[in-house]
């Protein structure tokens, strides 16, 4: 009898797997200095506008637990394929809108391009294993950690030069150049098998039960929820409060990411030494800190720009080090439940972000000033500390018994 052999899978370019990821985060992105020029466009409240960033996020939490599931199913570059092609027809939808209702609804049918940031990962882990996997993924999400450095900025630019509506036009443009470079050099990767719905969701009670995993899981969803609130809340802060033009607010929505990429930097080097815990804990309290210092400087009077975003810039430090030390613990409590911890820490977090970014687009109306933002993503990022010390709490309380 002959054995079969499977035909080896032919690797896409790694500017492939790079782009999958980046055009989500431009989309996400790259419109949000117009937001409250965008409002009064249409003639509506800015938070209502502000549904394009908090509805946006709450598709998206829906979508990172179906992609994976559904791409198992049916294959990567289907779902690749079909993701992007709507991503096209939806951004028409938002260059032809005719209401702030219809921007809306076509605005959430564009979330469906987040299914890059799953895909991409799913795809390197059909070529390589292990250790090598990890690398590689860094890699790919270089371009989501890029993007939201450059995409305000090009978007405040755009939207002088041309108006908001040209933010939507390049990014239609650029999911229509990635659609063509998928057609062309995503192979299919995924050799069946997978974890189908059914059995991700009967595995969700596991995880439910342990105290571990929700203290990871919040400490990770809180301290992102301070991201996401500043994501619906800053181009009214930047336009209102701080009286910046459209580019300068795209200029200074870059200071999160330099943050950011700090904090993942510090985490890739000290998390070992120092350890998970201390790490997530050191990175809430900065976040705190820093959201406190701005928070009281604002209820002083001061409006400075400097102070704002340079206090944001710290608090993507503090996430920088929450973040992949949280995830890390989220996947480490059942390790044979890795993805499913992490599918579902992840709709956690973004699906809280979208809570939290429509609750600033409630509170910030013409002649409020910062400071509602502000107590926002502070209280977000003092109980993040809170959940971590929950956790550290429980270990402790366990060494004891022991």
């Amino acid at each position: 009898m002959k054995t079969q052999h499977l035909a080896p899978v032919r690797r896409p370019r790694l500017l492939t797997l790079v782009s999958i990821s980046a055009i989500g985060a431009l989309s996400m992105n790259i419109f949000l200095p117009s937001l409250p020029g965008m409002a009064r466009d249409y003639g509506v409240d800015y938070a209502l506008m502000q549904l394009a960033v908090s509805g946006f996020l709450g598709v998206s939490a829906v979508l990172q637990l179906l992609c994976g599931p559904v791409s198992d199913r049916f294959g990567r570059r289907p779902v690749v394929l079909g993701s992007l092609a709507i991503f096209v027809l939806a951004t028409l939808g938002t260059l032809l809108a005719p209401s702030a209702g219809w921007f809306l609804v076509f605005r959430m049918i564009q979330a469906i391009v987040t299914t890059g940031f799953v895909i991409s990962r799913a795809v390197v882990r059909d070529m390589v294993p292990g250790e090598s996997a990890a690398s590689m993924i860094g890699y790919v999400t270089m371009g989501m950690a890029l993007i939201p450095m450059i995409a305000p900025t090009l978007g405040g630019v755009l939207d002088e030069a041309f108006g908001w509506r040209a933010s939507f036009a390049v990014s239609g443009l650029a999911g229509l150049a990635v659609l063509g470079l998928c057609w062309f050099d995503l192979s299919e990767t995924a050799r069946g098998g997978g974890v189908p719905m059914r059995q991700q969701i009967a595995t969700y009670p596991v995880l439910a039960r342990s105290q571990r995993f929700w203290g990871y899981a919040l400490a990770a969803a809180l301290s992102a929820g301070s991201f996401y609130a500043y994501l619906g809340g800053a181009p009214f802060v930047g336009e209102s409060v701080l009286k910046l033009s459209t580019a300068e607010i795209g200029y200074w929505f870059a200071a999160p990411a330099l943050g950011y990429a700090s904090g993942n930097f510090l985490s890739a080097r000290y998390s070992i030494r120092i350890g998970m815990n201390y790490m997530i804990l050191g990175g809430a309290l900065i976040c705190s800190g820093a959201l406190g210092f701005a928070l009281i400087a604002d209820l002083l009077g001061s409006r400075s720009p400097l102070v704002f975003f340079g206090s944001v810039a710290c608090m993507g430090i503090g996430n920088g080090l929450v973040l992949p030390n949280a995830n890390a613990g989220m996947m480490g409590v059942r390790p044979e439940l890795a993805g499913t911890a992490s599918g579902l820490g992840g709709a956690m977090a973004v699906a809280g972000g979208a809570g939290l970014a429509a609750l600033t687009g409630v509170f910030l109306r013409e002649g409020a000033s910062a400071a509602p933002l502000l107590i926002i993503m502070t209280v977000s990022a003092v109980a993040s500390a809170l959940a971590i010390l929950w956790v550290m709490a429980r270990e402790r309380s366990l060494l004891r018994r022991g």
